[in-house]
């Protein structure tokens, strides 16, 4: 009796501990009891109800809270805030997730309805486009007119109408920093003069910037642009990165953007905001009266807030999808981006370089930083998990400032505007970026964030310039196991300050992440990328791979697996997985220990790099390579030297250089005065800046465009040989362009048109041939087997295959010599300097 007693006893405790479930629904009220029978509508009446149940010590809350959503849309007005009154304990924690096998999402978009067609025609809309435009009315929020840059149709993002179809863009002529001003080719859609909210999106170097246009003005077939401030002035005062003009390897290429005169393909859309309408031409595959049509009103879905006394502890999310955000300051203030998407708030160029930190400094930046869908600041033992970050304009999830002992795990990160997670400060508003960041009271440290088995695949796809994920001043940071895919510039980019001076940042690990097709956009990127000292960080077992052939890049080559910038110290980098030691080491500071990097490292680590099995469903969700980008292949480079006729060339200073750049002196070559460098280069932008440097009066060319390669696959018997011997020909194609666009043509589709050329190749053993241009001049690689000779090969080619001798005849039409041949040679061959 006394043991059933007992029983009896202790039931209504075991009752009393009990966790809360309070539960949401799309079609519940906020006027119900928040049970699963008469759910909330909104979070934030669950909230409140649990934010009460432990302010008044309900026992119903001793071993925590559950707030369940289920299935459905939930159209957020504002901003979900959580404050430190939300807070949960280690042992009663809040828990606000998806309801079993449910999907919610939190979303700050606005559905588009009531579409039709357009009738009648639109002033400025272009010929092309009439009969296929989508009309309706734009919404508007507190009676105002709702500006956006996003819009998004069945999940899918639309493209604000532009004036070059995808992947295309133009070039400028010129920048004028005193005026600043730019020279562009005339715009071929009439008159813009009174397109109101036209922009210019411009790649430079590492960054992209948006820049709201004031004026146009055509002149002939160019025209000049004015732009708005303050973007005007911070994107002409500061100096990197900064428009590029080169005649090697092209201006900094544009796009126009947001003018009805640019709506002219299917899947472009433009917002007039003096009639207050929408306009869009649908993708074969839409149909706007049973389309889903969605466009952010929110920047942010929920705040995390704590302060420094008081931080938001134990709240987690789980299985919730975060959709639609927008991000308007681009249209306010325009974009200037210093790094990894930090927008410039000022920035120029010293007059006397040098700062108390880095003597030789000759910039100076204030940044701030992108709106994010989630946004944490001050909080600790907080976590996502199994959540969903799509269709956002700008950071999917960022962990702030005063972080601490937080776990970003298992979450998806698709299609959003800018970096996928971004974590710890980069420098305050206040602050220039340089300074090292040191705070007297370390609680405003991010420190001990998870960030594991995350998928992120197409992030970045409006600000190319962002990363997969961005740490700034983290300390004990573990970044393990994730898969980045699909990012215009770096996959994850860790440190901030350029200095070598010890600083909040040590003890990071960043280990066992797959990273490929990255650096889509821009270069000066590696898969890994760092700054300044960071004691006892760990870069470790990554799987590196399929880095993107950006087409617009300011340097062809200058893209790395790994690289440790500015001021990088006291990084132990070792057994990581990449197809070359294509690694840069820009002005590191000391002890940095690199240990068995490479492609000898085990292809097991392959297997195990990436994204653990319990979390490998969610690769299905994974972006697939995009079909009008190649992925860079390693090939040589040729860098040539040219001296005045009678300056005899140093050539122990020559060899000094090479050394120093990690060049075989086995692979100089010369004719007359003709030097030529061919070899593959870690960094051949510093290799062309060093013999600049070392031969101030020599001309220093670098040919870059590769844009013929034979090799052996396109031959059907016959192995690749061990090692090669290489014969080096120069030549230059006519003055006439036409002609030279039909050369280019003819090589272009010789697999195709002339197969026997290809045929004869692979008769004569030839390895490879890799025909390369800078201008008029050419450079002609012939690789054959190690101990032939060219001499004997050559006939091979047109043995019982007289096409060969057809293209041979076609070809000279298109060459000649380059200055200081004789009048009967074309190609004319560089020798080995032994």
């Amino acid at each position: 009796m006394k043991g059933i007693f007992t029983i009896l006893y202790l039931l209504p405790s075991l009752l009393l501990a009990q966790q809360a479930e309070i539960w949401i629904s799309p079609d519940g009220s906020d006027a119900n009891a928040g049970t699963k029978e008469k759910p909330f509508a909104s979070l934030q009446l669950a909230l409140r109800k649990v934010r009460e149940l432990r302010r008044l010590n309900d026992p119903n809350v001793t071993q925590g809270a559950h707030i369940y959503l289920r299935n459905g849309l939930y159209a957020l007005s504002e901003s979900v805030f959580i404050r430190p009154e939300d807070s949960g304990t280690s042992i009663s924690p809040t828990s606000i997730e998806a309801a079993p096998s449910e999907k919610p999402i939190l979303s700050g978009g606005i559905a588009i309805k009531n579409w039709q067609k357009l009738k009648g025609n639109v002033a400025g809309l272009p010929k092309e486009a009439v009969g296929k435009v989508w009309v309706t009315d734009a919404p508007k929020v507190g009676g105002k007119l709702l500006e956006f840059r996003q819009l998004w149709v069945n999940g899918e993002k639309a493209i604000r109408a532009k004036d070059t179809p995808y992947p295309l863009m133009n070039r400028i002529l010129s920048w004028n920093k005193q005026e600043q001003t730019c020279w562009i080719p005339a715009p071929k859609f009439g008159d813009l003069s009174k397109a109101e909210g036209l922009e210019m999106l411009i790649h430079q170097w590492w960054a992209t910037a948006n820049l709201r246009i004031k004026q146009i003005g055509v002149q002939g077939d160019s025209a000049k642009i004015w732009f708005h401030q303050p973007e005007s002035r911070i994107q002409s005062e500061h100096p990197w990165p900064a428009p590029w003009l080169s005649k090697e390897t092209g201006n900094s290429a544009f796009y126009l953007t947001n003018a009805i005169q640019f709506l002219n393909q299917p899947g472009e859309w433009f917002l007039d905001t003096k009639a207050e309408k929408i306009y869009y031409i649908p993708r074969p595959n839409e149909n706007l009266i049973t389309a889903q049509v969605i466009v952010p009103s929110l920047e942010t879905l929920v705040r995390i807030t704590g302060t420094i006394d008081h931080p938001v502890t134990n709240v987690a999310f789980k299985g919730i999808s975060f959709q639609h955000t927008g991000w308007l300051r681009p249209s306010q203030q325009g974009h200037v981006p210093h790094q990894a998407g930090l927008y410039m708030l000022d920035a120029y160029k010293l007059k006397i370089p040098g700062t108390p930190d880095k003597k030789s400094l000759e910039n100076q930046a204030w940044v701030g930083r992108p709106a994010a869908a989630v946004d944490v600041n001050f909080a600790k033992q907080t976590s996502f998990e199994n959540c969903r970050f799509e269709h956002l304009a700008a950071t999917g999830l960022d962990y702030h400032k005063g972080v601490q002992d937080n776990l970003i795990r298992g979450n998806l990160f698709k299609d959003i505007g800018g970096t996928g997670i971004l974590a710890g400060v980069f420098a305050d508003e206040a602050t220039e970026i340089h300074l090292p960041y040191n705070p007297t009271d370390e609680r405003e440290v991010c420190s001990n964030l998870t960030i594991s088995n995350n998928l992120i695949t197409n992030v970045t796809n409006e600000d190319w310039g962002c990363v997969g994920i961005g740490a700034g001043y983290v300390r004990s940071i573990t970044i393990e196991h994730n898969d980045i895919s699909e990012v215009g510039y770096s996959g994850i980019s860790m440190g901030w300050g350029w200095t070598r001076t010890i600083n909040a940042m040590r003890n990071n690990r960043v280990v066992a992440n797959k990273i490929h097709r990255y650096a889509k956009h821009m270069y000066d990127a590696a898969a890994i990328y760092t700054l300044s000292a960071q004691p006892g960080s760990t870069i470790a077992e990554n799987y590196i791979d399929s880095v993107y052939r950006a087409p617009y890049a300011h340097l062809p080559a200058h893209w790395f697996y790994l690289y440790t910038d500015e001021g990088s110290s006291y990084f132990t980098i070792k057994d990581n997985w990449t197809p070359s030691e294509k690694y840069l080491q820009n002005a590191n500071g000391p002890n940095n220990v690199w240990e068995r990097n490479g492609p000898n490292v085990a292809d097991s680590l392959k297997t195990k790099a990436g994204l653990q099995p319990t979390y490998r469903h969610l690769l299905r969700e994974k972006v697939s390579a995009d079909p009008q980008w190649r992925i860079n292949k390693e090939n040589p480079v040729i860098v040539e030297l040219t001296t005045s006729d009678n300056q005899p060339l140093d050539k122990q200073k020559l060899n000094a250089v090479l050394v120093k750049n990690k060049v075989n002196s086995n692979s100089l070559y010369q004719w007359q005065n003709h030097y030529v460098i061919f070899d593959k280069v870690q960094d051949v932008y510093v290799l062309s800046e060093r013999l600049k440097s070392a031969f101030p009066t020599a001309k220093v060319k670098t040919y870059y465009d590769l844009f013929y390669e034979f090799n052996r696959s396109h031959c059907e018997t016959g192995s690749v040989a061990g090692e090669w011997e290489h014969t080096i020909l120069t030549a230059n194609l006519v003055a006439d362009t036409s002609l030279q666009n039909k050369y280019l043509t003819y090589h272009a589709t010789q697999f195709e048109k002339w197969p026997e050329v290809s045929k004869g190749f692979c008769n004569a053993q030839f390895q490879q041939l890799l025909l390369y241009r800078n201008g008029r001049q050419l450079m002609l690689v012939i690789s054959i087997p190690k101990g032939e000779s060219l001499g004997k090969l050559n006939p091979k080619t047109t043995e019982n295959n007289p096409r060969v001798d057809e293209w041979n005849a076609l070809m000279k039409k298109y060459q000649e010599g380059i200055p200081g041949t004789k009048s009967d040679e074309v190609w004319v061959e560089l020798k080995t300097i032994k």
